[in-house]
């Protein structure tokens, strides 16, 4: 009897599902990226602020924007991601693409067409026209639209390069841009 009731209780408790652990959660983004190696934004694992002091005081040093205060622009239009283990920032500023994936393609767009009919020998077609993630600059040239250089490239997540800087936690050498 003693060996049927042991047997009943192993049965139940292989049964029954297991009670997940809950996850690992951080308030320090360069402890965080390390842990989750690549994340586009931050996700239910990050328990911190929505843009870190010390994020923002690196896309500062970035900008090469002197003082002890951080400007308020760049809590409030900073986003924030991992990379390899590392942390990345990108500042929206003035209509910075920070969240859109690079554009790559050599194909002009139907509005890029429709512009240089309009506009046939501009040196430039306008970002709003182009796309503001194009990775390359574009002109029109007798009518057409014509790539005239590659800008940037897109990083290894497929964002611009050009526009995030990696953060370095404080007293270790910089990274990008800083």
């Amino acid at each position: 009897m003693r060996g049927l009731l042991l047997l009943a209780l192993l049965l139940v408790a292989a049964i029954q599902p297991h009670a997940a652990a809950a996850p690992q959660t951080y308030t320090d983004p360069f402890a965080y990226c390390a842990a989750v190696g690549n994340v586009d934004a931050p996700d239910a694992r990050w328990a911190g602020e929505r843009v870190p002091l010390v994020i923002a005081r690196g896309l500062q040093k970035a900008f090469r924007i002197p003082g002890d205060t951080v400007p308020d622009h760049f809590i409030r239009g900073t986003h924030w991601r991992c990379m390899g283990g590392e942390v990345y920032a990108c500042n929206v500023g003035a209509n910075i693409p920070c969240m859109s994936r690079a554009e790559t393609s050599r194909t002009p767009t139907e509005g890029m067409v429709l512009y240089c009919r309009e506009n046939p020998d501009s040196p430039f077609i306008p970002m709003y026209v182009r796309d503001r993630a194009n990775i390359y600059d574009w002109r029109c040239m007798g009518g057409a639209p014509v790539i005239i250089r590659k800008v940037t490239d897109p990083d290894a997540r497929g964002f611009l390069s050009n526009i995030w800087y990696q953060i370095a936690p404080p007293g270790l050498p910089p990274g990008k841009g800083l």
